[in-house]
């Protein structure tokens, strides 16, 4: 099912009529290749109300659920050469499905104009409050004493709590019982109830448990501590640099989308990231911010393409 939500844009008029730019002629077609509500809904609605206004035409959220994002993801490779339609490119449509399914109609790198990267989202272990394991040194050591005797719950095959758990229990040397749920809503559930031992799952997810005193986080997958858990250790300084990695969202069109359309597309979401006020709600969500250029985001993209190979394969990862 579709989902649309229709962002009224004010007339542009700061600009005189003589210098208004060709772009945009009609409205913009935002998808979002997960249901309304997630975090990647939330961020897309953030930034489009604040950039409709400038750009004077409306935004259409449009959430193409399905597949691991490779519904939307294919929907906006077949739109080449539109200038109107972009997208949330992300770890899944964009990252792993390349090595999850055989016959992908589109190619994550070539049969997109990738502009920028919106934002980070770490994972977090986090465990019951229950299981006799105060940091995450005295985890490892409880892990490695009870193996497949600790049980850690994932958000579903070949998401990022799945494969970034694979590259952990690989780099720390455990082996616990991995449960697969659809989506961290259940497998949140499980853990909060001690049917699971713990949970690696996105920080904006988990992140109000942790807060309550629910669950208790220790250690984030980034390459540097988040602000929102500055006590927590990250993989790097516990020495598990190799299981470092993030979901991740950023922003495309379908490749051959005019190089001015991109270049504006990029002033725009870097003006609407840089307000205050989208700071302060992306850094309560968990969200951490980054800046890649066109060029550099390309790159990230083939570079997550090939990292997230040789995991699917070294494990034998399926898709659910």
């Amino acid at each position: 099912m579709i989902q649309r939500r229709t962002l009224l844009a004010a007339p542009a008029l700061a600009l005189p009529a003589a210098a208004q730019p060709a772009w945009p002629e009609r409205q913009i077609r935002w998808v979002v290749p997960f249901p309304p509500a997630g975090t990647a809904d939330i961020l897309s609605r953030i930034l489009a109300e604040r950039i409709a206004p400038r750009i004077g035409q409306p935004i259409v959220i449009e959430n193409r659920a399905g597949a691991g994002g490779t519904l939307a993801a294919t929907i906006t490779a077949q739109a080449r050469g539109d200038a109107h339609t972009v997208m949330v490119s992300n770890f899944a449509p964009h990252g792993v499905s390349p090595s999850l399914f055989a016959n992908l109609s589109y190619d994550a790198v070539t049969d997109f104009t990738h502009m920028a990267l919106l934002g980070a989202l770490p994972m977090v272990i986090a465990v019951n409050p229950a299981l006799p394991a105060a940091n995450f040194q005295e985890f490892l050591a409880l892990a490695r004493a009870r193996g497949q005797g600790l049980s850690m719950a994932y958000g579903g095959n070949g998401t990022a709590s799945h494969l970034i758990g694979l590259t952990l229990h690989r780099a720390a040397n455990i082996n616990p019982t991995f449960v697969p749920y659809r989506g961290a809503g259940p497998a949140l559930v499980d853990v909060l109830a001690g049917t699971v031992n713990c949970i690696i799952e996105t920080l904006p997810a988990a992140i109000g448990h942790i807060r309550a005193g629910r669950l208790r986080a220790l250690a984030v997958s980034s390459a540097a501590r988040s602000a929102v858990l500055p006590d927590v250790p990250n993989f790097a300084e516990l020495g598990l640099g190799a299981a470092t990695g993030v979901n991740w969202f950023g922003f495309c069109g379908p490749a051959g989308m005019p190089g001015a359309v991109a270049a504006r597309w990029l002033a725009e979401l870097r003006t609407a990231l840089a307000l205050p006020d989208v700071q302060t709600r992306l850094t309560d969500m968990g969200v951490e911010g980054t800046n890649l250029d066109p060029a550099a985001m390309t790159a990230f993209v083939g570079q997550e393409v090939a990292r997230w190979r040789e995991v699917v394969r070294a494990n034998n990862v399926t898709a659910d």
